[in-house]
């Protein structure tokens, strides 16, 4: 089973900036896609950022330019976002889509991780 973990959520004024980390854990499994969803109180989640295996990005319009998503090996994915805005306020969910090797097979899998809350003052 693959567990991600989010990390770096928190408080700050609009402007501002900060650093959310994922790490996947487990044994046997390979990431094909990694990304960052959010969802806001009384909304859907929706996509922030996505990584595909083959490096590239794909950004929801309302953070191109202030966000910026990055993998630093295979099972580790940070989101920096600067510029933050009262409208960035949610909490963001780490995914990562891959195959895992389980009893002698190999299954898709699609993992989430808890979630991490921020907050954007205004």
């Amino acid at each position: 089973q693959v567990q991600l973990v989010e990390s770096g959520g928190g408080l700050v004024q609009a402007g501002g900036s900060l650093r959310l980390s994922c790490a996947a854990s487990g044994s046997g499994f390979s990431i094909n896609a990694m990304g960052w969803y959010r969802q806001a109180p009384g909304k859907q989640r929706e996509l922030v950022a996505k990584i595909t295996s083959g490096g590239s990005t794909n950004y929801a319009d309302s953070v191109k330019g202030r966000f910026t998503a990055s993998r630093d090996n295979a099972k580790n994915m940070d989101l920096q976002m600067n510029s933050l805005k009262p409208e960035d306020t949610a909490v963001y969910y780490c995914n990562a889509e891959g195959v895992v090797f389980d009893r002698s097979l190999f299954k898709a899998f699609d993992s989430w991780g808890q979630g991490t809350q921020v907050t954007v003052s205004s």
